[in-house]
């Protein structure tokens, strides 16, 4: 199902030109959509999870038929290159696969009970409609997480996808209100709702959504999460992330040189999971800085139109990128940061930016400790890996994080109760490019939230826990008479 009302304009970042007028929804669109899919959610749930998990593999089958001309999709709109635009896709194609299996697998318990003649149970029933609020830089592989694994859960779903996006969004729910009509189901089992901040806001308030997902910046979350929890309602924050990677007196650099330049160019700098700081031991310093100069030297000859399959680094997603990119590297200069490569737009259609190095600032300079959604890398000198990991864990935001070494101790210190504070915890890998298997969020100011693997399937649930008494008799708990 697809809402959509006023219109508003999809902007190629690639050459600044208008591709389509695209109609948005108002409210009384938003509030249909959310009747539409109240009422499909009493078919929806009757169905045995299995036959929803089958249903799911169908959606990610029509999608693999479509995964280049979708995927090209994203280049266009968002700006991301062809292969990670086709990655994204295959990101939604491999969570219906892993929901398919979750379909058959999610399960309750059986408990002991203190009680003769009784027994205790615990089961997931759905949650009902559920709301998904994505975001512009992956428009369609976190709705993708969300819309799956509540599937298979027996949720319904409300999305809105980013209003700079919304060709990514209607394509998608075309492709998914297909495969849900050809099972006879109705389309509202997934509904669209393409609209501004007033149905965001509507949603957010919006009592008939028991849980509202939300991805975007930690400001905006921290409104959503507010407004949610003031009704009482379960709030899924995926927010900003200020990542580190710490690269050890021990580490192979050559596998660091590999690994951090695609942490901090990919998607543009454009990932809530990009690197933002590089934290290098003294002694590894300036061998690894030479090495990432040159890497982004290199980088730079593959700039060009995310179509190209040449291209490595494409533009920023809008001109407002730009002025937000300009305005951080004033600031860093200013306090003292020194440009060792990049800094500057670059003269041409477009939203294009140079990836930028800066030097010379401080651990805890307040521009080092704001995120810019912009291929900006600080690089810091540490002493020791202890200093490293306290500036790793200093800043708001916790999401992901990594270390590179080769040492067995300063290891397992990373991943225990004093080494990184982040929800993801990488070693020897880049702080971007998470799986679909692991739970996918942060910590801190990235608002808590899982989503993806793992057990994340349980925020998409309510949980009963039942006591059947099957005697002739009633026992109360812990042995009291009351007679």
């Amino acid at each position: 199902m697809l809402m959509t009302c006023a219109g508003c304009q999809s902007v190629c970042p690639a050459n600044g030109q208008v591709i389509a007028e695209v109609q948005q929804g108002n409210l009384a669109d938003y509030g249909t959509c959310v009747e539409e899919a109240q009422a499909a959610w009493q078919l929806w749930a009757d169905l045995p999870a299995p036959r929803r998990g089958e249903i799911v593999r169908q959606i990610g089958e029509a999608l693999r038929k479509k995964l280049i001309p979708l995927g090209k999709l994203v280049s266009l709109e968002m700006g991301k290159i062809l292969a990670e635009g086709v990655g994204e896709y295959r990101e939604y194609v491999d969570i219906c696969d892993y929901a398919v299996g979750l379909s058959r697998s999610f399960s309750g318990s059986l408990i002991p009970s203190e009680r003769p003649g009784h027994v205790l149970l615990e089961r997931w029933n759905p949650l009902g409609v559920i709301g998904v609020i994505s975001a512009f830089n992956f428009p369609i592989a976190v709705y993708g997480w969300n819309s799956a694994i509540a599937m298979v859960c027996g949720d319904t779903v409300v999305w809105k996808g980013a209003p700079s996006t919304p060709l990514v969004s209607v394509a998608t729910a075309k492709v998914v209100s297909e495969v849900l009509e050809r099972n006879n189901m109705p389309g509202a089992v997934c509904a669209l709702c393409c609209g501004g901040s007033d149905v965001g806001e509507a949603m957010a308030a919006d009592t008939r959504l028991p849980l509202l997902s939300f991805t975007g910046s930690t400001a905006v979350g921290h409104k959503v999460g507010v407004k949610v929890q003031d009704r009482f309602g379960k709030p899924l924050l995926e927010l900003g992330g200020n990542n580190a990677i710490i690269v050890a007196e021990d580490a192979n650099l050559d596998m660091v040189a590999q690994s951090v330049v695609f942490a901090c160019v990919g998607t543009a700098g454009q990932r809530c999971t990009t690197t933002r700081r590089l934290i290098l031991h003294t002694k590894v310093y300036d061998a690894v800085l030479s090495r990432l100069v040159k890497a982004y030297q290199s980088v730079l000859k593959r700039l060009g139109d995310p179509l190209d399959e040449n291209t490595l680094y494409g533009p920023l997603h809008s001109a407002d990128s730009i002025k937000r990119f300009t305005a951080t590297i004033e600031k860093a200069v200013k306090a003292g940061g020194k440009i060792e490569f990049g800094g500057k737009v670059i003269e041409r259609p477009g939203f294009y930016v140079e990836p930028t190095i800066i030097t010379g600032l401080a651990h805890d300079a307040e521009v080092v400790h704001t995120e810019t959604f912009a291929p900006i890398v600080y690089v810091l000198r540490a002493n020791n890996v202890d200093e490293a990991i306290s500036w790793n864990n200093e800043v708001k935001q916790g999401l992901s994080s990594s270390i590179f070494t080769q040492d067995l101790a300063t290891l397992f210190k990373w991943i225990g109760p004093k080494g990184s504070d982040c929800g993801i915890v990488n070693i020897n890998i880049p702080t971007s490019g998470a799986e679909i298997g692991g739970a996918f969020g942060g910590e801190k100011h990235t608002g808590g939230g899982r989503e993806s693997g793992s057990d994340s399937w349980k925020q998409y649930m309510r949980r009963s826990t039942i006591t059947i008494n099957h005697s002739s008799s009633l026992t109360l708990a812990q042995g009291i008479k009351f007679e």
